[in-house]
């Protein structure tokens, strides 16, 4: 558990030194989890996790959550309602049964999801993409270029 200045945390990609908090191999818990920063799981846990940091779930890690965070990294086991503010990253070998809701997610080759995939801007304020209309030629808009 404790690694050197820069170790990696159960081959993960996230240093041991930027993470504020780590639930190890042999340990669960049951509950709610609120944290700032970073924290990796890779022991069981089930309950509710919120947060604007990020979240990443270890290899043998087994996650039966409702889960709300900043931003989610998993390689093992989740189960649950997962949204992510920022993005979700799957690695294989993750097993992920869960409906998710985040504006980016990335999917590794290997990777097992089940579930339904919600997708939406990162910020509400974001216009959906719209052909201006022209008017002899010429664009009314002017943050628009059209060819």
């Amino acid at each position: 558990m404790f690694g050197k200045k820069n170790e990696m945390v159960a081959g993960n990609s996230v240093p041991f030194n930027q993470m504020n908090g780590l639930l190890d191999r042999g340990c669960s818990f049951r509950g709610r989890l609120t944290f700032d920063g970073t924290v990796q799981i890779n022991g069981d846990f089930e309950g509710e996790i919120f947060s604007d940091g990020i979240l990443v779930v270890g290899p043998e890690a087994r996650i039966n959550a409702k889960v709300s965070v900043g931003s989610l990294v998993v390689h093992g086991q989740l189960q649950g309602e997962v949204e992510a503010k920022n993005r979700i990253e799957m690695h294989a070998p993750a097993k992920i049964r869960a409906n998710i809701t985040t504006p980016n997610l990335s999917i590794e080759e290997g990777v097992l999801f089940l579930g339904q995939c919600h997708m939406e801007p990162e910020s509400p304020a974001e216009k959906p993409l719209v052909r201006p209309e022209l008017q002899d030629g010429i664009c009314e808009d002017d943050d628009v270029l059209v060819m």
